[in-house]
């Protein structure tokens, strides 16, 4: 029976309140979508951060024939000088590995990498290749030490290291993702404060029934619980809308993202699913808190 009043009072505080409720829901929807996608964005960076981060190598460009770099003087590196600098590189401190790239394979990785130009790749012949070695190092950000002791040697036409060609790119990562966070968490913000709103109009519009139920007796938990119960309902629905966002924006935006990506860096839909769950008992919580410190302020019965 108490049950049967308690629905029967959340189905009446709904239907009276339907254009707040319907707004309180669309903020939901789009604040903890927003804040979803943030998450993903999160998530994928750390992913590609760990992936690369992992490879990232300092790249020891070598000196050929007829080279127009100045250190080079139109002279190729010898391959006495080669083993000497690759043992000098080894014996530098943060040095994990060092192999000897030629320009045959360093063709076909250029093939490799600009597949899509055929024109490029056509134009481009195996002698056109610069020779290098390439340093794997323990820690990728301690690449400094590798990088002093290498330029200036005989033979080196110019040190490279792929942690600065891939750190503007996840800087702008970062970015985005802090800025869909800051979004999101004003959306949520706005979230609470029309859930709030909607809790003291209700309450206001029902004071006389709660009234009277404090008359014969009713606890205070069993009076806020309509309240509290229509704020919940509303975050979840909400948050069942922020998911369907959610997974759009994994099959339009990130499976888009993903093909430009190397395999094993893509978001997964593991992920998706936890930052969907996250993001539904996220919108739920705030609207149950909300509701329930509105009614400890404005509910006065």
């Amino acid at each position: 029976m108490r049950a049967n009043f308690i629905f029967s009072e959340v189905w009446i505080g709904l239907r009276r309140n339907l254009t707040m409720t319907v707004a309180v829901i669309i903020t939901v929807a789009v604040g903890m979508a927003m804040l979803g996608v943030g998450l993903m964005i999160n998530t994928q960076v750390s992913m590609m951060k760990g992936f690369w981060y992992d490879k990232v190598e300092v790249s020891v460009f070598l000196c050929n024939k007829g080279s127009a770099i100045p250190a080079c003087k139109g002279k190729a590196i010898t391959a006495e000088q080669t083993k000497t600098l690759k043992a000098q590189i080894e014996q530098l401190p943060g040095v994990k590995e060092v192999f000897y790239e030629d320009q045959a394979q360093a063709y076909k990785n250029f093939q490799q990498s600009y597949a899509s130009n055929k024109a490029l790749v056509d134009a481009t012949k195996v002698e056109d290749m610069p020779t290098s070695l390439r340093v794997k190092l323990a820690d990728p950000d301690n690449y400094q030490p590798v990088i002093a002791g290498v330029e200036g040697k005989p033979g080196v036409s110019q040190v490279t290291n792929q942690k600065d060609l891939i750190g503007n790119f996840f800087k702008m990562l970062d970015t985005l993702r802090w800025a869909a966070l800051v979004v999101a968490g004003v959306l949520v913000l706005a979230a609470a404060l029309l859930i709030g709103n909607t809790v003291r109009l209700s309450a206001f519009n029902r004071r006389r029934e709660t009234g009277i139920m404090r008359l014969v007796g009713a606890s205070n938990l069993y009076i806020q619980l309509p309240f509290v119960m229509e704020g919940m309902i509303a975050g979840l629905i909400g948050g069942v809308v922020a998911a369907v966002f959610l997974i759009m924006a994994k099959v339009f935006i990130f499976e888009e993202v993903a093909r430009y990506l190397a395999v094993g860096s893509q978001l997964g839909w593991d992920s998706v699913a936890t930052v969907i769950m996250g993001t539904l008992g996220i919108g739920v919580v705030i609207c149950v808190l909300a509701s329930f410190i509105t009614l400890r302020r404005y509910l006065r019965v």
